[in-house]
């Protein structure tokens, strides 16, 4: 084993030690002291930061502000899993990191060639991204759901409202008799405004939240009809014509990008199979024609 594989062996262990260091030997007189400034005794009912606490917090502390922010607002797309919270995610990303990077050394040590030294260099950055590309790909996935089931949430509060309910009733209706994301995005706006939020920081956190045009559109339409006292029937009427021309648009334009997309697999796969099957008995003819000759 070279030089190299030793350096990396000393670039995990050497964190990891460190990290370890760091959750043994924590300043617990600090977290004493904020306990009792909050007026929580440590010894009765205050909350108590065991190791795992303590690591989420340094993950958080040596983790940039700004992709911290980023991370969190894909979680805010993708509905924020109760499963998942930021500061897990957050924990669990050096971890993985640490994975690759044991066996990229494993796969280096086993056979030093170009390929597993920069597999080795590679699978740790691979493996810390890797709760990045699976919260941002299920966000994208959530947010294309919540496009398509806006027009028909729409209708349904046009209706509720047209019926004689309020909109806020309305919403509720669309939330509970509905499935998916964006029920459950209008009944926690619902629960926002039911504890005390107002109702015009509600809709922006929603739309904020979601990141959709079209919600983000309908949300400002309804929060400049309820400052100004338009009818919201009419908002919602317009709303969800706007949302249903929209929506047919998407279905052409996809419709228009199919023989775009079959281009390629029609020339390279399905094509030469033809021609094998149509050309091959003739040529094989001919060759035996000749050879004859």
């Amino acid at each position: 084993m070279d030089m190299i594989a030793y350096a990396a062996i000393l670039a995990v262990t050497a964190p990891l030690s460190v990290m370890t260091w760091w959750v043994v030997t924590g300043d617990h007189a600090g977290l004493r002291n904020i306990q009792s400034n909050l007026g929580n005794h440590p010894q009765t009912n205050g909350p108590k930061l065991g190791s795992k606490g303590q690591l989420t917090a340094w993950s958080l502390k040596v983790t940039p502000k700004g992709y911290t922010g980023w991370l969190d607002k894909q979680l805010a797309g993708a509905g924020r899993p109760k499963a998942w919270p930021l500061g897990r995610i957050v924990t669990v990303k050096p971890l993985l990191a640490l994975a690759g990077a044991v066996i990229g050394i494993l796969a280096y040590a086993s056979d030093a060639s170009a390929l597993k030294l920069a597999l080795m260099f590679g699978l740790p950055v691979l493996f810390y991204f890797l709760p990045d590309i699976l919260i941002r790909n299920y966000a994208e996935k959530r947010r294309a759901e919540i496009k398509l089931e806006l027009p028909n949430a729409l209708d349904q509060m046009l209706i509720s409202v047209q019926a004689g309910l309020g909109f806020e009733t309305a919403m509720a209706r669309a939330g509970e008799t509905g499935k998916g994301p964006l029920a459950d995005e209008l009944i926690r706006t619902l629960q926002d405004i039911q504890v005390g939020r107002s109702r015009k920081e509600a809709y922006l956190a929603m739309s904020q939240r979601v990141d959709v045009p079209d919600l983000r559109s309908f949300v400002r339409a309804v929060v400049q009809a309820d400052t100004y006292g338009i009818a919201i029937a009419n908002v919602l009427k317009s709303q969800a014509q706007v949302m249903r021309v929209k929506r047919r648009q998407r279905a052409e334009e996809h419709a228009m990008k199919m023989p775009v997309k079959i281009l390629f697999p029609l020339i390279f796969s399905i094509l030469p199979a033809m021609f094998l099957i149509v050309l091959g008995p003739t040529v094989l003819s001919i060759m035996d024609m000749f050879a004859g000759r």
